[in-house]
């Protein structure tokens, strides 16, 4: 079955502790990006997420959405008393300075804890990666479950659609088909009016044969059987790609697809010289735009 590249799926769940949330939304794209959100501490594992959802998704623009919900104990900062000594060693020496100038120095030790490395986190930063890890892709892969069944689902929409515009292209080859030797014998017939009423005026005569070799001409110039016959056969392909599809990327080729079949409707319009014909081709080539337009929703 076809997938759609549009979707969302999330997880959620806790570990050790922590909890983690994760969101994944999708929306077309003609190739894979994931554009991921971690929070400050994960940043990490933006390389080993990317690498996971790639393995799953050919194509689609992926925002990844990761939260993490850390005990309030892990708030608590701790004082990094060799950084905070060694600002108040020169802290000691600049108010030795100013004290022998006869000037007094008040210092603030609430302010000395603003400044950088004095206060540091109660866990270790690669401590909290290495928590994070596991439980981070295991919640991408149960997320990107959830994106693949919305994917499908609305691919299997997708797929409908695509079937009753294919449905619609082949009622119209048939009128068209069965149109094509109407088309010659009514140009015989009018080109065979317009004549005799010339030969009256002018009191001529026209040799059967010259009449007969000139529609024969026009029916080789509007000959449409070959684009018919080639139109018939993207279509067929087209439902086979739909029905075989496996979750393997397809998009790319029924867009080529897509793209042929317009370019022999065009033929078709061009070959063309009866009003009936064009018309039953303007409907062709609208069932194809529609084609078109889903096919680029397609991973």
């Amino acid at each position: 079955m076809i997938r759609s590249m549009t979707g969302f799926g999330k997880a959620a769940e806790q570990f050790e502790g922590i909890h983690y949330a994760i969101e994944l939304r999708s929306l077309n794209n003609k190739y894979f990006k994931a554009n991921i959100r971690l929070p400050e501490q994960l940043v990490e594992l933006e390389a080993e997420m990317e690498a996971a959802l790639r393995k799953r998704f050919a194509r689609g623009s992926i925002t990844a959405t990761v939260k993490m919900r850390v005990p309030d104990s892990w708030s608590v900062h701790r004082i990094n008393h060799q950084a905070l000594n060694t600002y108040l060693d020169h802290l000691e020496t600049i108010h030795a300075k100013v004290h022998s100038d006869g000037r007094a120095v008040h210092i603030d030790l609430t302010s000395l804890l603003d400044l950088p490395s004095v206060l540091i986190p109660t866990q270790d930063q690669d401590q909290i990666v290495r928590l994070a890890r596991k439980a981070v892709l295991d919640l991408t892969d149960k997320a990107g479950d959830q994106l693949v069944q919305m994917r499908m689902a609305e691919g299997k929409a997708i797929a409908q659609d695509l079937a009753q515009q294919s449905h619609v292209i082949h009622e119209t080859l048939v009128q068209i088909r069965q149109r094509v030797p109407q088309v010659a014998e009514e140009y015989h017939q009018r080109l065979q009016a317009r004549i005799n009423e010339m030969l009256i005026r002018a009191e001529l005569k026209v040799d059967e044969s010259d009449l007969i070799r000139e529609v024969a001409v026009f029916a080789e110039r509007s000959d449409i059987s070959e684009e018919l016959s080639r139109l018939t056969g993207h279509l067929d392909q087209m439902q086979q790609i739909i029905d075989t599809a496996d979750g393997d990327p397809a998009g790319r080729t029924l867009d080529f697809l897509a793209q042929e079949l317009l370019r022999e409707a065009n033929t078709i319009a061009s070959k063309c010289n009866d009003a009936q014909t064009s018309r039953a081709t303007v409907d062709i080539k609208s069932a194809i735009d529609r084609i078109k337009e889903q096919v680029q929703n397609i991973e």
